[in-house]
């Protein structure tokens, strides 16, 4: 993972990857994080308990965390449950990053200008 550059970072993140952006008023720095899941998809059946999502690995968290360790703010967003499992994560795992996430919010499927245009609006 690259240095950190800037206080500000927003994290896209599904169960799949996490877009990790850097950024302040003039630049910005991408990092993407896979998963390591093999199966990237549960079938769930009417009537049965879960939600039929294949769960995240810890270590997959925990690499996405330590893409934001020395951030000042940190806003987390994404389309389902992954972006609280992370939050849930960071306050069970790494309460000093947890500290520092200011906010979680729901956002579907943008790009990465997309994300980084919100997060500036956001935060700037």
């Amino acid at each position: 993972m690259n240095a950190i550059i800037f206080d500000h970072v927003v994290v896209w993140i599904d169960h799949h990857e996490a877009h990790i952006i850097h950024f302040d008023v003039n630049a910005s720095v991408v990092n993407k994080v896979l998963t390591h899941s093999k199966q990237p998809h549960l079938h769930h059946h009417r009537g049965t308990l879960g939600s039929g999502k294949a769960e995240a690995s810890p270590s997959f968290w925990q690499e996405v965390l330590d893409g934001v360790v020395n951030s000042k703010n940190v806003l987390i967003v994404g389309p389902g449950s992954a972006k609280l499992e992370l939050f849930k994560h960071a306050h069970q795992h790494a309460p000093q990053i947890a500290k520092n996430i200011v906010a979680v919010e729901t956002v579907d499927h943008p790009t990465d200008p997309q994300v980084l245009a919100y997060a500036r609006k956001y935060f700037l």
